[in-house]
């Protein structure tokens, strides 16, 4: 494709704000960033351009962290979009203190959420977050976490689903139960938690996976690390200096 052609699609305008949203910027704050003037990023935004340069699509993708096949199509693309994070905890309200904030962001941003934890949890959530939590699916995680081929199947057909119907990005929050699992459903559900670093990479997604550390032991805490690339908490999101290479982790004996 050569630099005076242009790539035209109806949704880039909708996906630019999206992801200029989720970034927590402005137009401003974009057009500094990208190196492009706040006037063309509102032209595209407002659909009035509806011709884009491929230099254009780089310069926004790159400035977002996004792939310009999400701006273009809101596709899959070999770059990664996945936010995976882990959240170790010691109380309800610090699952809540965390959890709540992460759903009403994507309810401000009208996203799809799901959440699968336990009928207490979600009666905690759903006080914290009001007439909001209407806007979130709740599933009860003993349904929903029976077995992890099942369940990686299961939130794979959520997710395109979602994004087939016009989500703009898709949040899940997933509360495994812990106690009375044994070594072999350990590395089972830890290959698991490894296995969705590869088969959501592509795609527009936040999974919040939380670990309550009254119920786990420390070999889990310590595996739960190795297979998240960030951690979440009170100081908010971090890098994980423990996170291990996906691939190599799943095919360890």
């Amino acid at each position: 494709m050569s630099a005076d052609n242009h790539i035209e699609g109806s949704g880039i305008g909708t996906r630019l704000r999206a992801a200029r949203e989720r970034c927590g910027w402005t137009r401003e704050a974009l057009a500094v960033h990208s190196q492009l003037s706040w006037s063309a990023i509102a032209q595209v935004e407002s659909g009035r351009r509806k011709n884009v340069r491929p230099q254009t699509l780089a310069a926004l993708a790159e400035a977002l962290g996004v792939t310009i096949d999400y701006l273009v199509e809101g596709a899959p693309s070999s770059s990664v979009m996945l936010e995976h994070q882990v959240l170790l905890f010691a109380t309800d309200q610090e699952f809540a203190d965390t959890v709540v904030p992460f759903l009403s962001e994507g309810i401000e941003r009208s996203e799809a959420l799901l959440v699968a934890t336990t009928n207490g949890r979600f009666e905690l959530l759903r006080e914290q977050l009001g007439s909001d939590a209407e806007q979130v699916e709740f599933v009860e995680r003993d349904t929903w976490y029976t077995d992890p081929a099942p369940a990686l199947l299961e939130l794979e057909q959520f997710v395109k689903a979602k994004l087939s119907d016009g989500a703009l990005w898709v949040q899940f929050v997933g509360d495994p139960e812990w106690s009375g699992t044994s070594d072999i459903e350990v590395g089972l559900w830890t290959r698991y938690e490894a296995l969705l670093n590869l088969v959501f990479a592509a795609m527009p997604t936040s999974i919040l996976c939380t670990y309550d550390t009254n119920t786990i032991a420390p070999e889990v805490a310590r595996q739960a690390c190795l297979t998240h690339p960030h951690t979440i908490g009170p100081q908010g999101i971090a890098p994980n200096p423990d996170f291990a290479d996906p691939g190599e982790y799943v095919l360890e004996r």
